[in-house]
């Protein structure tokens, strides 16, 4: 098959002349494309290379069916039923492989997809290592000095992290870099003129996107969880701009005072949405970088993700802090 290169957000996107020809975006009534469904955001594409791939972009079809036989094999292992007369386990032996959630709850994905025919290596693509540029020195001090003025752990539930408090999901389904998690790796995408709403099935986040050339200089910018957002089409591919997150906020540990996530969303088939993001902070990363991860289409709903319902865990780990102290209190007879 025959391909040919677009430049686009300054990088260079192998394309398809076939698929573009052979399938017809389906449009909604106001004549944009119409990305209007449920979809699954699952893949074991990691999201940075590991490190003895070097520049290998993506996998041949031998490479890539022997990752995913040895991966289903993992899970096949992982779902043995245990020997009910099986000893009581060591106090201090670690939790098995699938973690504490067994596979019934698990929605890891076991296959490889393709992105421009590409069975990728890594979800980062710019820098050609597939991995993150460095950080900029002093940028741990800074986030080690951010961490003083927060609350403890256990002071309150303001020290907790914001998935527990159930601000956002667990883990960052919704953004900043929407990515796939163990579960709940679902996104609703609606469709209105002049917006673009992105639902996430994990606590519900909804990232909502104004449809403008630019932002308006004369308000004041909102800090939101996920960030405000900004969207225009550029030709079939809606591109979208994302600044002012919350300070409580961060990416991959990293504060997100002046990040900047430069998202782009096109259809590849009837069935796959490719989800691209540039990602750039000149005070955290020495320079951008750039990223795709291809959605499936989904024929269902979202159902509620209720958080605080039932909730004892939270109640549990305060509580717990406080009977500690009453104990060191006792303990030192104050």
């Amino acid at each position: 098959m025959k391909m040919k290169s677009a430049l686009f957000l300054g990088l260079t996107v192998i394309t398809s002349p076939a698929l573009a020809q052979d399938y017809e975006i389906p449009r909604t009534e106001w004549g944009v494309p119409d990305f209007q469904a449920v979809w699954k955001h699952s893949s074991i594409i990691p999201f940075e290379r590991p490190r003895e791939l070097g520049e290998k972009r993506f996998y041949t079809e031998e490479e890539a069916l022997a990752i995913e036989q040895a991966e289903q094999q993992r899970f096949d292992e992982d779902n043995e039923p245990l020997d009910p007369d099986r000893p009581p386990p060591e106090v201090a032996s670690s939790l098995p492989p699938i973690g504490n959630y067994d596979l019934f709850w698990r929605e890891d994905a076991q296959f490889i997809p393709t992105i421009n025919g590409e069975m990728r290596t890594s979800a980062i693509i710019d820098p050609p290592n597939g991995r993150m540029p460095e950080i900029v020195p002093g940028v741990m001090d800074r986030v080690r000095a951010g961490r003083v003025d927060r609350p403890g752990r256990n002071d309150g539930p303001e020290g907790r992290g914001l998935p527990e408090r159930c601000l956002v999901g667990f883990g960052p389904s919704a953004g900043p870099v929407m990515m796939p998690v163990i579960y709940n790796s679902h996104l609703q995408f609606v469709q209105s003129p002049g917006y673009v709403t992105i639902v996430a099935e994990m606590v519900h986040d909804a990232r909502i996107i104004k449809i403008t050339d630019q932002r308006n200089p004369a308000s004041e910018p909102h800090e939101k969880w996920m960030g405000d957002s900004i969207g225009h089409w550029e030709g079939d591919t809606l591109v979208v701009e994302t600044k002012h997150f919350n300070d409580w906020h961060s990416f991959r540990g990293m504060p997100t005072d002046n990040l900047t996530i430069t998202e782009t969303f096109r259809r590849e088939t009837g069935n796959k949405l490719i989800y691209g993001f540039r990602v750039s902070d000149p005070s955290i990363f020495a320079s951008d970088f750039y990223g795709e991860f291809p959605l499936s289409r989904l024929d269902g709903n979202l159902y509620e993700y209720a958080c605080h319902e039932g909730n004892y865990g939270m109640t549990g780990i305060l509580a717990g802090a406080r009977a500690l102290e009453r104990e060191e209190a006792e303990e030192s007879g104050r």
